[in-house]
């Protein structure tokens, strides 16, 4: 089973949540709207830690540099299955200046010819409203953690809501 790990970004604009979403470049999502921007994530490399996973992911899908305290918003399960473990953490960054890695695959299908896609095609703020239509609809429950979080409804001590920074794991790109 593929374990993925990831950071979401937010920060506070007019009284309101925001967080940071990516939407998924190539040609099969570049139309597609509602219910496929994610996280910045990806798959954990074997021995690697889970937190430096989703530090090197964010650095290679979105070019941006995060910073923690990192606040673990838990694992949810995707539709096909895919866990995904998250971490928040409080940021702002200019979505224009998006620099993603990119894959390759055959395009069109059948084609024989090889094309370049980047990973994430563009990365925008969303309230929480928003970023709800947005997301996958297994990523969802992070967004509602991460609200109870900053509401301060976690009952919570420093043990139950850890802020954690990545260790030393990874290949820190």
């Amino acid at each position: 089973m593929k374990v993925s790990a990831g950071l979401l970004p937010f920060r506070r604009r007019d009284g309101r949540i925001e967080v940071m979403l990516v939407h998924p470049g190539g040609p099969f999502f570049a139309r597609r709207r509602d219910g496929v921007w994610s996280i910045a994530k990806g798959e954990i490399d074997p021995g690697e830690d889970a937190l430096a996973a989703a530090v090197r992911e964010f650095r290679e899908e979105t070019g941006f540099e995060p910073h923690g305290p990192f606040l673990p918003l838990g694992t949810v399960r995707q539709h096909a299955g895919k866990i995904v473990q998250a971490w928040a953490f409080a940021g702002d960054y200019d979505t224009a200046r998006l620099r993603s890695n990119t894959f390759t695959m055959e395009w069109p299908p059948g084609s024989g010819r090889i094309a370049e896609f980047p990973e994430v095609d563009r990365a925008a703020w969303f309230d929480l409203d928003e970023a709800r239509r947005r997301i996958l609809p297994g990523q969802r429950p992070l967004l509602d953690v991460l609200e109870r979080i900053l509401a301060g409804e976690d009952a919570g001590s420093e043990e139950e809501v850890p802020q954690t920074e990545p260790s030393s794991q990874g290949d820190g790109r």
